[in-house]
């Protein structure tokens, strides 16, 4: 690897950085024919029926054949994961990864309602959504073409993703994403601030699971 790359890579902080890596290696996998996409795809009754578990873990990774849209997806999801995770999770990348835990376990629950096979769109969506509405007065530039504030990045993006796949499906499952996100933003901004009992679950990681990414 070049060394500017290297350093490049080096930089990302290390859930995104993780992330990013299996997302690439997996859409390489796909590329040169080690495997195939229908060994990817999750479905119940694949992945538990059939005994098959690794297929709730593979969803999040692939976002398909090398393409624009591939490009499209990585670029924002990559960079907004990064910002984010420099940010409001600095230093705790425990509850960054619990945050995207979670989320994972909520969309695999909600993706028969949309017949998605692939789920690392809507994953991809999560940190971006709530990004978006931990700085609702930052400015976005969209390809340099035109200038929208912040809370309108998910939509914005929503909307170019139907573009680029000509279909309403891609939409909704990006939209799948954005709900998914705007609860991890309701729990930990909204609802936490209101409570009077205490930390839950929902608002952080079990202690072994902080121990484990040396936060503690």
């Amino acid at each position: 690897m070049p060394v500017g790359v290297e350093a490049w890579v080096t930089q990302i902080p290390p859930i995104t950085r993780a992330w990013l890596a299996l997302s690439v290696l997996t859409s390489l996998a796909v590329q040169t024919q080690m495997v195939t996409p229908l060994q990817l795809y999750f479905s119940f009754k694949a992945a538990f029926t059939n005994v098959q578990p690794w297929r709730a873990f593979t969803t999040f990774f692939y976002f398909g054949t090398i393409s624009l849209d591939f490009v499209f997806h990585m670029f924002f999801f990559m960079r907004y994961s990064r910002m984010l995770e420099e940010s409001s999770f600095a230093n705790r990348k425990a509850d960054y990864f619990w945050l995207l835990l979670l989320s994972s376990l909520m969309l695999l629950g909600l993706s028969p309602l949309v017949n998605l096979p692939f789920l690392s769109s809507p994953l991809a969506f999560v940190p971006i959504y709530l990004w978006s509405r931990r700085h609702p007065s930052t400015p976005v530039s969209l390809f340099g073409l035109i200038t929208i504030t912040a809370p309108y990045l998910p939509l914005a993006l929503v909307g170019l993703s139907w573009i680029l796949n000509g279909t309403w499906r891609a939409a909704a499952g990006d939209l799948l994403g954005c709900a998914v996100g705007h609860v991890g933003w309701f729990v930990r901004d909204v609802w936490m601030r209101e409570m009077t009992g205490g930390p839950t679950i929902l608002s952080g990681p079990p202690e072994a699971l902080r121990r484990l990414f040396g936060d503690i």
